[in-house]
């Protein structure tokens, strides 16, 4: 289905900025090479990060982060653990800068993006392991610092916020560290959309940025030789997980055009039946990445939403 018309005309200029790549046609360093390019069209960070380096505790490499620390930051607030997409095999940290530091600034509270391992090379759980790793250095780090560990919240686009979903539900299985909120921008979630066994049949989703046959190379590609049939199924496709209760509250923002758009919603409807605060957001006219269109009102819109939100969530802790 043709759904160029259902685009919003301020996102539409995205559609040619981010032309169609055949990820399966091509060499992995070939598809990261050309995504840099487009990733420039990013902003510069309104803060400059220092470059850092944690240990696994997963028995790992150590893992490169980037800590962006506001110019003042807010009293007895949290903080942030940024995860970025790139749909599970490309992406990084250096060159996705301009979100994780705006969160910062705006927040008022210190931001860590992690520089996880991609994909096909590091499938599932290394990227995983990376980002629990990550929050765990978080965690001991309050003081130095400078934030209240009990507010640290976890958030992410696209791959990224799929990563931080399956993060909360990884994090609340192993015992920690607590998560005081998910910020989840577009995650992807279920690793059936697009392929044969996906359960949802929307024609009007999914035509453009990131489509079916790029989802199922992403998918297939964190998989490797995992079976997705034991306990750790939702730590790897968060839709999969049986049980969402016990969860931090979550803030899911979306595009109604967005491929992810029905597992984004399917998802919050289980928190919501699991007991888990949601505050949903989805965008007419949105396709995904929008909101790389910075002037657009829609992404005006989310922006404020979900700064917002980040605010919130990392607030001082009650009682």
């Amino acid at each position: 289905m043709d759904t160029r018309h259902l685009v919003d005309r301020e996102i539409a200029p995205l559609i040619d900025l981010f032309p169609r790549v055949e990820l399966d046609s091509a060499p992995i360093a070939d598809i990261r090479a050309k995504a840099a390019e487009t990733y420039a069209i990013l902003p510069p960070p309104v803060i400059v990060p220092e470059a850092l380096s944690v240990p696994s505790v997963h028995g790992g490499p150590d893992i490169p982060v980037c800590l962006f620390r506001p110019e003042t930051i807010r009293a007895d607030a949290g903080a942030i653990l940024h995860i970025h997409g790139g749909g599970m095999v490309m992406g990084s940290v250096r060159l996705m800068q301009a979100g994780p530091a705006m969160l910062a600034a705006t927040a008022g509270v210190p931001v860590v993006s992690v520089e996880y391992r991609l994909a096909p090379e590091h499938p599932f759980p290394a990227p995983q392991q990376d980002c629990h790793s990550a929050l765990a250095w978080l965690a001991g780090q309050a003081e130095t610092i400078g934030f209240d560990a009990r507010r640290i919240v976890v958030a992410g686009e696209s791959a990224g916020g799929g990563l931080a979903a399956a993060l909360a539900i990884m994090a609340r299985d192993l015992g920690g560290p607590a998560i005081a909120g998910q910020l989840l921008t577009y995650p992807m979630l279920d690793h059936r959309t697009g392929g044969e066994a996906c359960p949802y049949a929307n024609p009007t989703t999914g035509e453009f940025i990131w489509t079916r046959a790029a989802n199922r190379f992403g998918w297939t590609a964190l998989q490797g030789d995992y079976r997705a049939d034991d306990e750790r199924r939702g730590w790897f496709s968060p839709s999969l997980a049986d049980d969402l209760s016990n969860l931090p509250p979550a803030y899911i923002a979306t595009g109604s055009l967005d491929l992810f758009f029905d597992e984004n919603l399917d998802y919050a409807r289980r928190l919501v039946a699991a007991g888990v605060p949601v505050d949903l957001h989805s965008y007419a006219g949105a396709i995904h990445a929008f909101n790389a269109i910075p002037d657009a009102a829609l992404s005006q819109r989310f922006n404020d939403g979900l700064l917002a939100a980040a605010a919130a969530m990392t607030g001082p802790a009650s009682g």
